[in-house]
């Protein structure tokens, strides 16, 4: 072998090294929630309090994860990619900023990091239900709980 071959695998080494080590990094970001000050909900007290109608609880996830799970009992899909998901808000809690709304997704990242932003934006009573639907070091989640869930039909189907 040829020192310059050899140092073209070093160099391969390193590079699929950091590639790797890059990887479990996205990784780790996409999954572990970022802190949040506000109010935190276990699942069966989210359910409990938006059928109570204390609550008004947002699925936040998309259509694809709501078809595969369903949503669950008391809450009201509404996909937090939307553009115009602030003005929908808004529609929901006729303008009451102060209205408690809790936000439950798949595993409780993109609720906690939804939950900071909308508090940024003056929304003063969002409260995270921090397991999701399928569980997170918060807990089981919606779904290995029980709690009920119904099918999600798409607007005019």
């Amino acid at each position: 072998m040829t020192d310059k071959t050899v140092k073209n695998r070093r160099w391969v080494l390193v590079g699929g090294g950091a590639l790797v080590a890059t990887g479990f990094a996205i990784r780790e970001y996409r999954l572990i929630p970022p802190s949040y000050a506000g109010g935190h909900l276990s699942v069966e007290a989210a359910h409990q309090q938006a059928l109570s109608g204390d609550i008004l609880l947002l699925d936040i996830r998309t259509p694809r994860e709501w078809q595969a799970t369903g949503v669950g009992e008391g809450a009201y899909p509404l996909d937090m990619r939307r553009d115009d998901f602030v003005v929908a808000l808004d529609q929901l809690t006729d303008g009451n900023k102060n209205a408690p709304v809790a936000l439950i997704c798949a595993r409780g990242v993109r609720s906690a990091r939804l939950s900071n932003r909308l508090s940024e934006a003056g929304f003063t009573n969002i409260i995270d239900v921090s397991e999701g639907m399928l569980g997170s070091a918060a807990g089981p989640g919606w779904v290995r709980t029980g709690l009920p869930v119904g099918a999600y039909h798409e607007a005019g189907q």
